[in-house]
């Protein structure tokens, strides 16, 4: 039809799409609208029609399209029709001519490519401007929860950017990917990104990651992932690694620089990492000139954006202020012209005649601020003086929240008090330490003594400005912000610093004084009055006990310190009744009256330890809640029926431990009160639970069976984690079932099992994902072909008392089987002084390793085993008596992340080992050196002599703190 001519003049725009191969019904075969009606469609009911006809102004199409400019004011046939006919996706081609005529549309990262293909074919300007705006905007997206651009969608677009030439989006995509990357490499198509885009990506300015292991294990993961992509590509295999050379190896930490290794694709660069970080260890102020030298720095700047939210330096022993300021000045030239210069005219003022303390401003520098970094985590970070670092935070980081230094004793409390001062917005401290191994009531003292550890800083570095710390209490500071604190093991805490935490924190929700064995159960009642808001109270292995829980079950203070207060008045508003959270394990302080009222107010409690306590039937039936997901009850006397009394009112009970508690299903005439009927039946346990909960974790001995197993079925089905200990008994039938009644198992503990080849082979076949694997003093007959699979994913293994047969050769096949263990530990085997090397070299990266009677592996002293330079704890007893007599100050200072040593006399060359004073213990924090004293053997008639057998007498425990070290010597074995 001809058209006519006019301003207003319109056109007929037939769509229809030609691969809608759906058949329509005849009614919704098409559908006439108008470009003067798009604000009455009904969008979705336009949809349903097979083919659209649009009215649509001809001057428009021609003023906003270069397709339409083209066909309707040109030379072609079709500028002189009013019909023109469409082929294209109708819902494309639709919003293409809404875009033309003014509306905005909606754009997502599923529609973002069709449209843009459309765009460039009609040449509507306008909607090229729209997507790329659009994909501008959602490419800043900071809310992980939030993001716009979903992974597989941003390589689809990054595809179709490649595809087209078009710079900016690939640009747009890497950059997206860079901030993101954190968010990305979690993704389980993250192994499909393609090579360009991650290369392009990991070389972004604006690569956002909380730490560089992070960035390391993505790569690798994508190039494990990609092996038949390298084979068929044309590049070289090296080209694709290369990608790996990104990675800033100078700051890996230690473990997992260790660990790496033994990989084939990172062996090279993790040897030059461990070399960089043992290098940048022994830097002292002056020799950190030689390290910036006159070269590019970014290889030591840590990783610092304005998208940073988090910043884990954990086990990094290698990090010092200049590392630190370097990273927080501009990334160019004349930054590191001023850090030089700054460090050199520093250098002239040193505090003593070695050069070991050097005086850095960081106001005399430009450093930047990164707003967005909310969380820091400096445990291990051995070289970092604290003061400095929190003074440094205070500048760059100044909405830091959260704070994690653990295994750091050089922490003390007036650290805590800066930190508090200088970083007000902080909200979470967690300053963990190793807890205290004499915490125990029942071990026999033999002696024990202190002694103050010297009080002068053992730093590197000075910060300019500062201020006395002894005054920093008095001077009063205002209230902080801190709801979480953890000071678990800090034996250093006493009464005055619960004080101050009492009297500036009073907003604390969470509090974790586990093994804070100085605080005093009265000081801990007055912290508990005054923290109001206390939801979490973690107190295992203090003096918690009656004081403390009256504070507790009270309504307020005023009613607490009066002489009336006692237990038996219940207030609805008791601090107990708001507690979700209570670990109170091994607190023998709290009698059975006592936990009674306690339990009797816990109605909100949703974890609950009362592990080696004084907790009896009566108590636990007194529990008022229905919360409970965690419980732990082991080495209690508590007896079944009160156990299942407490399951029937908490179905959503997801991990318990009941080891050791050898009343549980024994028979018992229970008292009156205790609510609970006396004909109960052992199995009404295991019965309940099966029907009632949906385990994650069990821990159980006596009363396990066969028959108990299979009313658990229910229960286990999603278990993650189980052990059976003493008093359990598991029949080989039930053991071979363990894959298929517990499929998702990923820790599995055996103690006083009967086992055997055909047992463990089917675990180990069926439990692929399991990372934990202890087989504790079982019984049956085990070979070495239990472990001759493959066993990629195992982490922890524990073969105490079932391996008599291990040689070094079966070592060398559990090497090879199960090359990624971080933890072993071996108890009774053949091995010789040739395992020193088998194990450094097969497992470089462990943090753990635990060696008892396992024949000659010491004979010769201890060498290879230095190789192993990320353990953090080393047992080796009855090994043979070769280990050299300054093995413990040698293994200090060549495994500078060992925290615990525990070694024999017995295996002692010379008879004894030198102790490492506060100077030269590094991270140590316990010092374990057992004593054995000889006895005859009688070995039989036949034989005309005896033997002498070693049996133990005494321990020497060793264990150091922020201010003093404490030698103590024990009758027990530890």
């Amino acid at each position: 039809m001809a058209s006519s001519s006019g301003d207003d003049e319109f056109v007929v725009l037939v769509c229809s799409d030609p691969n809608n191969q759906i058949e329509t019904d005849i009614s919704n075969e098409e559908i006439v609208i108008s470009t003067t009606d798009f604000s009455t469609w009904d969008y979705p009911s336009t949809l349903s029609f097979s083919t659209f006809k649009i009215q649509a102004h001809r001057n428009r199409l021609i003023e906003e399209s270069s397709y339409f400019r083209g066909l309707l004011s040109g030379s072609f046939s079709e500028s002189c029709l009013d019909y023109i006919s469409i082929q294209w996706q109708l819902e494309t081609f639709l919003n293409v001519v809404r875009c033309i005529f003014g509306f905005r549309l909606d754009i997502t990262s599923k529609n973002f490519i069709p449209l843009f293909q459309a765009a460039l074919y009609f040449g509507v300007e306008m909607l090229l401007m729209q997507l790329k705006s659009w994909l501008s905007e959602a490419s800043l997206s900071k809310d992980p929860g939030l993001f716009q651009i979903q992974l597989e969608d941003l390589i689809d677009i990054w595809d179709f950017g490649l595809e087209l030439d078009n710079g900016f989006v690939q640009e747009i995509c890497a950059s997206y990917l860079a901030r993101n990357f954190m968010w990305a490499m979690s993704n389980k198509i993250f192994k499909d990104m393609p090579y360009e885009l991650l290369l392009l990506c990991v070389k972004h300015p604006h690569l956002t990651i909380d730490s560089e292991k992070h960035l390391s294990d993505a790569l690798l993961i994508w190039l494990h992932s990609n092996t038949e992509q390298l084979e068929r590509s044309s590049r070289t295999e090296c080209e694709f690694f290369d990608i790996l050379k990104q990675i800033r190896i100078s700051l890996l930490p230690l473990w997992f620089a260790a660990g790496k290794r033994s990989s084939i694709s990172f062996s090279e660069l993790a040897n030059e990492s461990v070399d960089s970080i043992f290098k940048l260890m022994k830097v002292t102020p002056k020799g950190s000139m030689n390290v910036l030298g006159d070269g590019d720095l970014s290889h030591l700047r840590i990783r610092l954006t304005k998208y940073s939210k988090k910043v884990d330096l954990s086990g990094c022993p290698q990090i010092t202020p200049m590392i630190l300021l370097l990273s927080f000045l501009p990334n160019n030239h004349n930054s590191y012209l001023a850090l030089r210069k700054t460090i050199k005219e520093s250098a002239s003022n040193f505090e003593q005649a070695d050069g070991t303390k050097c005086q850095i401003t960081q106001s005399l520098l430009p450093t930047l601020s990164f707003e967005a970094v909310l969380e820091v985590d400096i445990s291990g970070c051995l070289k970092l003086p604290l003061e400095d670092a929190i003074d440094y935070f205070s500048n760059s980081f100044p909405f830091l929240r959260r704070v994690k230094a653990a295994y750091l004793l050089n922490f003390k409390m007036t650290t805590l008090y800066r930190l508090i001062q200088k970083c007000s917005l902080v909200s979470e401290v967690d300053i963990t330490v190793d807890v205290n191994p004499l915490i125990s009531s029942q071990l026999s003292v033999i002696s024990s003594s202190s002694a103050v550890v010297s009080m002068a800083p053992n730093r590197a570095y000075f910060v300019g400005d500062k201020f006395s710390m002894t005054s920093l209490y008095h001077l009063g500071p205002s209230p902080s912000n801190i709801t979480k604190l953890t000071l678990e093991g800090r034996s250093d805490v006493c009464d005055s610093h619960i004080q101050y935490i009492s009297k500036f924190c009073a907003s604390l929700c969470y509090l974790n004084l586990k093994g804070c064995i100085s605080v005093t159960d009265v000081c801990m009642a007055n912290l508990i009055r005054r923290c109001t808001k206390l939801q979490s109270l973690l107190v295992c292995h203090t003096s918690f006990g009656m004081n403390s829980i009256l504070a507790l079950c009270n309504a307020s203070p005023s009613f607490s310190n009066s002489p009336s207060a006692q237990f038996g008045k219940r207030p609805l508003d008791s601090l107990a009744s708001n507690l979700q959270l209570l670990h109170m394990g091994g607190c023998k302080c709290a009698d059975e009256a006592s936990l009674l009222e306690l339990l009797s107010q816990n109605q909100m409690l949703k974890s609950l330890c009362l592990r080696d306590t004084n907790l009896a039937d009566s108590a636990l039936c007194s529990f008022s809640g229905s919360l409970l997901e965690v419980l732990d009850v082991s080495n209690t006397m508590i007896s079944g029926a009160a156990l299942h009394h407490v399951v029937c009112t908490n179905p959503g009970l997801k991990c318990l431990n009941a080891r050791g508690c050898k009343n549980l299903f024994q028979p018992e005439n229970t008292k009156k009160e205790a609510k609970i009927s006396s004909s109960y039946s052992c199995e009404e346990l295991f019965i309940e639970l099966g029907k009632t909960c949906r385990l994650e974790e069990i821990a159980l001995g006596w009363g396990l069976s066969y028959f108990s197993l299979q009313a658990l079925k229910p229960a286990i089905l999603s278990l993650r984690a189980m052990t059976v200990c003493l008093g359990g008994t598991l029949p080989e039938d039930s053991l071979r079932l363990l894959p298929t009644t517990c499929p998702l198992l990923e820790s599995l503990v055996l103690y006083f099992q009967v086992i055997s080849d055909c047992i463990i082979i089917n675990i180990l076949t069926s439990l692929r994902q399991l990372r934990t694997l202890a087989l504790c003093y079982c019984f049956g007959d085990i070979s070495n072909s239990s472990f001759n699979l493959s066993m990629p994913n195992l982490r922890i293994l524990k073969l105490e008392r079932v391996t008599p047969w291990m040689t070094n050769n079966d070592l060398v096949l559990l090497t090879r089987n199960c090359a990624n263990l971080v933890e072993l530990s071996l108890l009774g085997s053949k091995l010789n002084s040739d395992a020193q090397c088998i194990i450094s070299h097969g497992w470089p990266g462990l943090i753990s390793l635990h060696l008892e009677d396992c024949g000659e592996v010491t004979e010769n002293g201890v060498s290879s085993l230095f190789n192993c330079i990320a353990l953090e704890n080393l047992l080796l007893r009855h090994n043979g008596s070769g280990i050299q007599r300054n093995f413990i100050l040698e293994a200090a200072s060549k495994m500078p992340m060992l925290r615990q040593v525990s070694l024999d006399v017995c295996d002692a060359k010379e008879g004894d080992f030198d102790l490492p004073d506060d100077a030269d213990r590094y991270s140590l924090r316990i010092v374990k050196i057992a004593r054995c004293k000889s006895t005859r053997c009688n070995v039989g008639s036949h034989f005309a002599d005896t033997t002498r057998k070693p049996v133990h007498r005494e321990t020497l425990v060793l264990v150091w703190n922020s201010t003093n070290v404490v030698r103590t010597v024990v009758k027990e074995r530890l």
